[in-house]
């Protein structure tokens, strides 16, 4: 029934490898699939204008798909000015990971993720909340090394995965095949205890019903719940 013939409620082969940019406080490569999403964690010793002097740190997130990720080239953002769907991606990701960090154990610091999908194929913002965690997560290990922390200001870890309506059937993690003809589109954050950060959902054809809705939240459950166990591998706890 899917085009790459998995099940209803089934991810794509997925991997996550840390600590793969050298000089990076944290980095993960993360692969969905035909995803790929490289994310690289900054720390520095500042903080936006609005929280001088607060005792409060920030988690932040930039975006941008290299312009062969995929099936045709993308201009580079610096070529056609700000880019309003990278923009959104890169706000939900900031969002997504300050939910989950105690910004006030960070102390005054800015911590950046960079996500750059290297491949796309569907669920790049997904991906890069995901494996922007297992970033954000090694940066924060970093900063105790240095003795910069006390202890990592992560209250839990979360993971975001894609869900939706697909030839009339509800299914998890949607490639772009299955994205582009999807009667319902949906992306879920969540965090390991069950708890949503964030649900976007459209109809792009019929609307969805209330039982359907169900279907896909327990679909990204599991889904999560599956990603909260590699990142867990990952981080080697």
């Amino acid at each position: 029934m899917r085009p790459d013939g998995r099940q209803p409620d089934s991810l794509r082969p997925t991997t996550l490898e840390r600590n793969v940019i050298k000089f990076a406080e944290g980095s993960c490569l993360i692969k969905m699939g035909d995803t790929h999403v490289l994310c690289a964690a900054t720390v520095e010793e500042r903080v936006p204008p609005f929280l001088k002097g607060t005792g409060q740190g920030w988690v932040t997130a930039e975006y941008s798909m290299l312009p062969r990720s995929g099936r045709q080239r993308n201009q580079r953002d610096s070529s056609r000015g700000p880019n309003g769907r990278s923009m959104e991606i890169q706000r939900l990701i900031g969002r997504s990971l300050r939910a989950v960090v105690d910004l006030n154990a960070l102390g005054e610091r800015t911590v950046t993720i960079d996500c750059d999908a290297l491949l796309a194929d569907g669920g790049t913002r997904c991906a890069s909340i995901t494996g922007g965690y297992v970033a954000l997560a090694e940066a924060f290990r970093w900063m105790q090394d240095k003795r910069m922390l006390k202890r990592s200001p992560l209250k839990e870890s979360l993971a975001a995965v894609s869900v939706g309506v697909y030839r009339g059937v509800e299914v998890l993690d949607l490639n772009y095949d299955e994205d582009s003809q999807a009667n319902t589109d949906m992306n879920i954050v969540m965090t390991e205890s069950g708890r949503f950060v964030e649900v976007q959902g459209t109809a792009e054809n019929e609307p969805f019903s209330a039982e359907a809705l169900g279907k896909m939240l327990s679909l990204a459950k599991k889904g999560i719940g599956e990603l909260t166990g590699l990142q867990r591998s990952a981080l080697g706890s």
